[in-house]
């Protein structure tokens, strides 16, 4: 019989198999990566276009663009569109995010032939009618507006405003820029964008030769280059820190964020900080959740993350606080960093937390999909596999003694951006 008032033993994860991308170039030079892996007939196909030409005079176009894909072309209208997909099951998505926006589609291999056309006419063909665009503006700004009451929204752009300034990664939308945005716009972007020489296509699942003929049929002939463009580019002084006070009058709760400008992916201290922050607030069981959550009671959630883009890397603690303990969440906070830089992480607590990163990382390896998202991270970082190599050893090796030093470094609590909303 099971012993259950003991815990089941567990023994640390050895080592972790990725399924790696094989490289393809199509006829006009397009890099398609292929994950193949999974017996059913299902794959997805991702293009991938970096984001370019970043203007803050012009702060919606890519954002724009990538939304209205598939609100018409010069072949087929919005609902034509839907239809289509509707028809055949699949499943079509547009994705924007700070450095590249995405064309994705879910689809069973038989009905390759009849659906890779209609990606096509999208990324080629999309016209942006003026109708559409209108709705897409009002839209928008009703959403802007229901996001400007909330707190979170608030300190959010703040945060990024204070790290980042006047560019792609600090800029926040007004109402007035979705007012200034028209048609030409849009068509002046996606004419530089969305071209061959600024595509990445990734293709997983069951993907075979003729997969692999389909997807060169359509977007490796008949699709010409366009002209050079520029890939955004930006770099961001250190900055002291500063505090950012927003009031909202009679607000219950406060939204607290707090964190600066650090490392991305490329840096060699990256995964050993990532041990750090899962010990301070990556996880339910972090020290953040047991004190201001479990504890005090100040909060029902708090968290902290380090985060890689392409051209920096941050680190931030965010959560919504009582506004009356708003001053007193911050002082755990602080407490909490001061006690990760002058005491060593006990070692079961290290051993909990190494366990729960491994395990994380193989649990979220549950299909060719999610190894596909595992290349993009190293793709897009300009990096190779060995990161994931290199990422398991540290997590295993990493030691309280180097913890500590991290958080000296990396954990001034003086030099951080504050941003407090609602009431301090």
């Amino acid at each position: 019989m099971i012993d259950r008032t003991q815990a089941p033993a567990f023994r640390q994860i050895e080592n972790i198999d990725l399924i790696k991308a094989e490289a393809y170039a199509l006829d006009n030079g397009v890099d398609l990566y292929v994950i193949n892996a999974g017996t059913q007939d299902l794959v997805r196909i991702e293009l991938i276009f970096n984001n370019i030409n970043w203007n803050p005079a012009k702060p919606l176009q890519a954002f724009a663009v990538n939304s209205m894909l598939v609100e018409g072309t010069s072949k087929l209208t919005a609902l034509q569109i839907a239809e289509h997909v509707d028809y055949y099951g699949a499943f079509l998505q547009t994705d924007y995010n700070y450095d590249y926006a995405l064309v994705t589609v879910y689809t069973l291999t038989k009905h390759l032939e009849a659906i890779l056309p209609i990606i096509k006419d999208v990324v080629t063909g999309s016209v942006f009618p003026e109708e559409e665009l209108e709705t897409f503006k009002r839209n928008q700004k009703q959403k802007l507006s229901v996001n400007l009451e909330k707190n979170d929204f608030l300190s959010r752009r703040l945060f990024n405003r204070a790290l980042f300034g006047n560019s792609i990664y600090g800029y926040a939308a007004e109402a007035a820029d979705y007012d200034r945005l028209d048609r030409d716009q849009l068509v002046e972007y996606f004419n530089l964008a969305y071209k061959p020489g600024n595509c990445t296509i990734i293709a997983s699942g069951k993907v075979e030769d003729d997969t692999i003929s389909l997807i060169n049929e359509n977007f490796g002939k008949h699709w010409h280059k366009g002209s050079e463009i520029q890939t955004n580019l930006f770099t961001f002084p250190a900055r002291g820190g500063d505090e950012h006070y927003f009031e909202k009058e009679g607000a219950l709760q406060s939204a607290i964020r707090l964190g600066k400008l650090s490392v991305n992916r490329n840096h060699p201290d990256f995964a050993a900080l990532q041990v750090l922050n899962t010990v301070l607030g990556g996880y339910f069981g972090s020290r953040l959740m047991a004190n201001i959550r479990e504890d005090k009671g100040y909060t029902y959630g708090i968290g902290s993350a380090v985060v890689s883009l392409q051209n920096a890397g941050y680190f931030f603690i965010a959560s919504e606080v009582g506004a009356d303990v708003c001053s007193s969440a911050i002082q755990e906070i602080q407490k909490e960093i001061t006690l990760l830089q002058t005491e060593l992480v006990p070692d079961e607590e290290l051993a909990l937390v190494k366990n729960y990163m491994l395990g994380s990382f193989l649990g979220g390896l549950e299909n060719a999909f999610s190894h596909a998202d595992k290349f993009k991270n190293i793709y897009f970082s300009g990096m190779d596999y060995d990161y994931y190599s290199n990422y398991v050893e540290t997590v295993k090796s990493v030691s309280s003694e180097k913890l500590l030093e991290l958080a000296k470094f990396y954990l001034n609590f003086d030099s951080f951006q504050k941003v407090i909303v609602g009431k301090k």
